[in-house]
Parts: structure tokens; sequence; C-alpha cells
């Protein structure tokens, strides 16, 4: 399928889910990424914060326990700047005031400290759809692509999906940034690179 095709698909197949089957699948993602990935050696781990409207999974949940199990471990979320096109990144601890954005995403305020990229041990990617390589659909606006980029190339790509991959995304191309893996409700899935 072409990205624009399995966006729209994608997206209806998230939104007819109950928002109790939501949570249902969100809570199977975050043990394999514990259990996964070395996640007490991370110095900074980068995490979305979930657009409820959206049924994207709950990040709260692992929020919370990296918080209790992993003080040491920074974790960083994106807000998006007023030219609508980038991302920066800041702090995010317990005492964090978060404020909805137009979109309804809930960001931290501008004087929260900020995490440059390249300080990233692992980033934990939103998107509507990915395939068996390792290739993902986002909402089409290109923030994280461009984010990916400025991280080191080191650092973890990681998807977040409730769903399981598709075969092939069709107009997947060589500028594309890939995951390392994605964590699915049912599995992770690793990529070679």
């Amino acid at each position: 399928m072409l990205k624009q095709d399995l966006r729209r698909t994608a997206l209806a197949r998230r939104l007819a889910l109950p928002e109790t089957e939501v949570a249902h699948r969100s809570t199977a993602l975050w043990p394999q990424l514990l259990a996964g990935f070395p996640v007490a050696q991370w110095r900074g781990l980068h995490l979305f914060l979930p657009i409820a409207r959206q049924h994207e999974p709950d990040t709260w949940p692992l929020i919370r326990r990296l918080w209790a199990e992993y003080p040491a471990l920074r974790l960083a979320v994106p807000v998006v700047q007023p030219d609508g096109r980038t991302l920066r990144h800041y702090a995010l601890t317990p005492e964090t005031p978060l404020t909805p954005n137009r979109w309804g995403i809930p960001e931290p305020a501008a004087d929260a400290p900020e995490v440059a990229p390249e300080m990233l041990d692992a980033v934990l990617v939103p998107l509507l759809a990915f395939d068996k390589t390792g290739h993902r659909v986002g909402y089409g606006k290109g923030f994280y692509d461009h984010f990916l980029a400025q991280c080191r190339p080191d650092a973890l790509r990681i998807g977040v999906s409730l769903e399981p991959p598709v075969p092939r995304i069709a107009d997947a191309w060589a500028g594309d940034v890939r995951l390392h893996a994605c964590l699915t409700p049912g599995r992770m899935w690793r990529f070679e690179q």
C-alpha cells in the first residue's frame, strides 16, 4: 500500500478501537521495551505524550514506571514549534507542568530544560503503520524524519504501534529514516539496518 492509503486506513482502524482496547493494547507494549532493551544503561529517552482523541498508545504508565524505577534516566518529550514544521525537546519530570497545544498534545512550558537530540540514547516513535523492513508511516508532517536525522547514529529508533506490520510500504524511499525496532502488543519487531 501507499503511505497516503495506509495513513487513512490505519488511523480509521485505530479510531474504531474502544478506549478500553487502546488501554489494554498500550499496557502490553511496555514490558517488551523494558525486557528487550538496556533501559538501565540509557541516559536519555525521548518519548511522546499521547493524543487521546487519536487513540495513540498511552505512554503514561511507562513514564510513571520509568520515573519510579530509573530515576537517573532523563526523559524528553517534543514540543511543536511556532513554524508548525519543527520540534524542540524538553525534559519531562514529575514536576513538569503540561499544557495542551492546538492539537491537544500535552507539552511542557517553554521554560522547561531543553534536551538536545544528541543526548538521547533511544527515541520512541509514534506512528500509524509500519512494515516488515522498519519503514513507517506517521501523520505526514515530517516532524520525526527531521528530528531523527538530528539524533546520534547509534540512538535507537523504536516505533510504537497498536497494530502488527503491513507487509510492505510501496512508496518508502531511501531517505526515509527506518526504525531499529517496533513494539506491538503481540511482539517486538527488530529490523536489520
